[in-house]
């Protein structure tokens, strides 16, 4: 607009264009002042270093891969060369004796020869499903003259022609690798010669949900009266939305549970009233609280350390970095050492801190690191005079990564039941390995539990 439009202009013509211009200038101030905000948040990261696996949570999926060259550049110890071990129970044994010998073809007997080689060939049968066909008998009694039927077997009752084998089979398929439904219709059909539908399979997972929490709960009793548990959480999705995965577990007992709150209460209100000896999780503030004592994870608090001297940081940081890694050094060795000695080491670490922790640290990333190492300064040391203490939370992280697989395979849940089936099963399936089964023969055990080779999960 020109000076000769202006001038044509009446006052309150001229007043409404200066407030509508005052809006448009307060709006531009305001987009000024949030960019300039994030220019300066840019420009405070350029000057930090990147995450990576070594000084931060970030997982090693996600670090940096080596070229090949510089694989191959790296030196590579030497292992000593294995074979298969031979069965110890093979169901055909073949002795092959030669008839002549093939120089001169003089005939030969089993007097002539002696057993030189041994070696199994192992191979797959045929696989078929075994269908029995059921019939059932009714008829008048001779006796009251009142009509009678025959009662179905009672491991072969009407309804679902599939049995508790082929459910068992198909939750291990879906849980344990990650097969999705459309998939699993297509292997179970050209691999064991049944049909499906993945309506069929939604079914069978229902029906295995129920027997699946029972032995879940019996677990997460196991797990409450441990004197020592760990814990951990990872996210999860379920219809569309953010849950939380978390993972409670002792030496003998491992529990999931799949819910839509990463807060202290989740963890609360699984203990129902318990308290254990001992809480070891990780520096997140919704794990404090939980048992008498907490031993925090050093594995996590050495690649904080690392951070801070990645980032800077010259006196604190090495030197805190170098104290976890004695305190470490002494929790690989307790079984050797007497308890007195144990309380010696335990006593000599806590000095060292107090006396890390006096001077301040001159950096601000040091600064940082001490502040939260301050916070939880009797956490760090209770594993070197308790032998049943792990120093670090890494037997949660382990429990978790099938599920975090799993996530990155099928994306998410689409239904409420089906996070809470899981994380049954996965309970029932971790628990059973620390027993020595596999993953199969546990989940067998709860959906086959009139079977003769079954083995309790708890107790």
């Amino acid at each position: 607009m020109n000076r000769d439009a202006l001038q044509k202009l009446g006052k309150e013509d001229l007043i409404a264009l200066v407030l509508a211009q005052a809006d448009v200038v307060a709006k531009l101030t305001d987009q000024v002042t949030l960019l300039e905000k994030r220019l300066a948040d840019l420009e405070a990261k350029l000057g930090k270093p990147p995450k990576t696996p070594d000084n931060s949570s970030i997982p090693p999926s996600q670090g940096h891969k080596p070229s090949r060259q510089e694989r191959r550049a790296a030196a590579r110890k030497g292992r000593p060369g294995v074979a298969r071990a031979l069965a110890e129970n093979p169901d055909q044994v073949v002795e092959v004796r030669a008839e002549a010998c093939p120089h001169c073809a003089h005939e030969l007997g089993p007097e002539d020869q002696e057993a030189f080689h041994a070696y199994d060939h192992i191979d797959l049968p045929p696989i078929r499903p075994v269908v029995t066909r059921i019939h059932r008998h009714r008829g008048v009694c001779p006796c009251c003259a009142r009509t009678f039927s025959a009662p179905a077997p009672e491991d072969m009752a009407p309804g679902s022609p599939f049995g508790p084998g082929i459910v068992a089979l198909v939750l291990h398929l879906h849980i344990t690798q990650a097969i999705g439904f459309e998939r699993l219709v297509k292997l179970m059909d050209e691999v064991f010669g049944i049909t499906l539908s993945e309506g069929a399979i939604a079914n069978m997972l229902a029906r295995a949900e129920a027997p699946m929490i029972v032995a879940a709960e019996r677990i997460a009793e196991e797990v409450r009266s441990a004197r020592v548990v760990a814990s951990d959480e990872t996210s999860a999705r379920v219809r569309g939305k953010t849950w939380w995965q978390w993972v409670m577990h002792c030496s003998t007992a491992i529990y999931h549970v799949i819910t839509d709150s990463r807060g202290a209460k989740v963890v609360t209100d699984f203990l129902q009233g318990s308290t254990p000896e001992v809480w070891i999780a990780d520096r997140y503030g919704a794990q404090n609280g939980h048992g008498l004592q907490r031993q925090l994870c050093l594995a996590h608090l050495l690649r904080d350390a690392q951070y801070a001297i990645d980032e800077g940081d010259t006196v604190f940081a090495p030197a805190f970095k170098t104290l976890l890694l004695r305190a470490v050094s002494i929790g690989r060795r307790r079984e050797t050492l007497k308890d007195a000695t144990l309380a010696q080491y335990r006593d000599d670490l806590d000095r060292r801190l107090d006396k890390l922790l006096e001077p301040p640290p001159t950096t601000a990333a040091g600064r940082k690191l001490a502040k939260g190492v301050k916070k939880c300064r009797n956490d760090l040391f209770l594993f070197v005079v308790r032998r049943d203490v792990p120093y670090t939370n890494n037997g949660s992280e382990r429990a978790l990564r099938p599920s975090v697989i799993f996530r990155k395979v099928t994306g998410c849940f689409r239904s409420h039941w089906g996070a809470r089936l899981y994380a049954a099963a996965v309970s029932v399936i971790a628990t059973g390995r620390l027993r020595g089964l596999s993953a199969l023969q546990a989940i067998s055990n709860v959906v086959c539990p009139n079977a003769a080779h079954v083995v309790p999960l708890t107790g």
